[in-house]
């Protein structure tokens, strides 16, 4: 069947040998995975999930038992108060400037403590010039880089003291940058320092591709509210679109009535037929992460082994389901990007290209033969065309559908 599938005895032999020296990495990945697996049923059943809750509303969606129960059960399992979870959220990045534009006022200064965010944050901040920015509402927007893949505490102590910062946004993922992403450890250090200087601060995570990689999540440490998208590791690939924002009961209030309007908030907001999609997404969510963490450290040990520069290394603790390869050659960096397409269920057929994409300054290639439009817990493979031409994967439904992939596009590197 490998060889039905066009991948050669020598892409073969080195999976089996992999697959041998990572099996203690494996074992440190399903046992996160029980953990997590436990905290989801003891939510739903402490919530008594139920049949009546798979129902749908329509119009403005009063009396939802389905989606406000479900939100009761995705507060409990992050750890946080209260929880808004919505179809109406388009990505991740759009729950994430509902909470910005929720959570600020004309004048307030929000600091970024990890350097530039994502890259379609740009407009929504002010950083790339949008008439819609926080910027052109009067929000004032400062950055404090890493240094050596660490916040900067002098800065940001010296910067906090002189007063005036309203939100601090820390992005745990790496994003397209060359950072490392920020483990939960260093989150919880950093939270410590801000609110041993001002406890009013606001402390936001961007907690995308970060749930269950670990046992704990950021308001579990004393962050105020996080943010996530449900085609990504919380949807278990089951929800079809959706984000949430889960945090302290305030703040949720704000941003319901940002998203809907003031007066209404969570009131209203249909389900249209969702509940069911992710309550089951987020029953398969610990697994799913499992699989794509299996997955990316699969990847790591074979690209490595083959002469390319990965990160993390695949014995590395990790923070996301993000896994980098520096090629440092463009064809290679394409050629790996196509290969994950012909190793995927949907569209295997297709090659993507690199181009212009809205919301990103360099051309872009995306690989994605997703059952999910844009969903980034499927396998996929992304990256801006620029040196050192650096690969970002993730994703893995399962791990035996992932490893195939990440076959598949070593075979495709090596025909080349």
């Amino acid at each position: 069947m490998y060889k039905e599938f066009g991948i050669n005895e020598e892409i073969i032999e080195l999976s089996k040998k992999v697959e041998e020296e990572i099996k203690e990495e494996f074992s440190k990945i399903q046992e996160i995975c029980e953990y997590n697996s436990l905290k989801v049923l003891n939510a739903m059943q402490n919530n008594k999930i139920s049949d009546v809750h798979f129902g749908s509303t329509t119009g403005y969606g009063y009396g939802d038992i389905g989606r406000d129960t479900i939100e009761k059960v995705f507060a409990e399992v992050l750890g946080s108060e209260d929880a808004l979870v919505r179809s109406q959220f388009i990505s991740g990045t759009h729950a994430l400037t509902v909470a910005l534009f929720a959570f600020l006022r004309p004048g307030d200064t929000m600091l970024s403590i990890c350097g530039k965010p994502y890259d379609t944050l740009d407009s929504v901040i002010g950083i790339e010039e949008n008439n819609s920015s926080l910027k052109s509402f009067g929000i004032k927007y400062e950055q404090i880089d890493l240094i050596d893949n660490n916040f900067d505490v002098q800065a940001i102590e010296k910067r906090l003291k002189k007063g005036g910062i309203k939100l601090i946004e820390i992005q745990r993922s790496r994003g397209y940058s060359l950072r490392k992403s920020i483990n939960i450890e260093k989150v919880e250090e950093i939270i410590k320092l801000i609110k041993s200087i001002d406890e009013n601060i606001i402390v936001m995570i961007d907690n995308c591709y970060c749930e269950f990689v670990g046992k704990i999540e950021p308001t579990q440490v004393g962050a105020d509210v996080i943010v996530g998208s449900l085609i990504k590791n919380l949807g278990g690939g089951i929800a079809p679109n959706g984000a949430y924002i889960a945090g302290k009961k305030e703040l949720i209030d704000l941003a319901a009535e940002r998203l809907t309007s003031p007066g209404q908030g969570k009131e209203v907001g249909p389900s249209l037929g969702m509940n069911k999609s992710i309550l089951q997404g987020l029953f398969f969510a610990p697994s799913v992460v499992a699989s794509s963490l299996k997955t990316a450290v699969f990847a790591s040990k074979i690209l490595k082994d083959l002469g390319f520069e990965p990160e993390p290394l695949y014995n590395e603790k990790r923070a996301d389901i993000v896994q980098t390869i520096k090629f440092g050659n463009k064809d290679a960096l394409i050629k790996y990007c196509q290969g994950i397409q012909k190793g995927s269920p949907v569209d295997s057929q297709s090659i993507p290209e690199p181009w212009d994409m809205p919301g990103y300054t360099d051309q872009v290639i995306m690989a994605a033969g997703a059952f999910t439009q844009g969903s980034s817990i499927e396998l996929s493979c992304d990256a801006p065309i620029r040196e050192p031409y650096v690969a970002f994967m993730q994703g893995g439904l399962t791990y035996e559908y992932g490893k195939l992939g990440v076959m598949k596009a070593v075979q495709n590197i090596i025909e080349k």
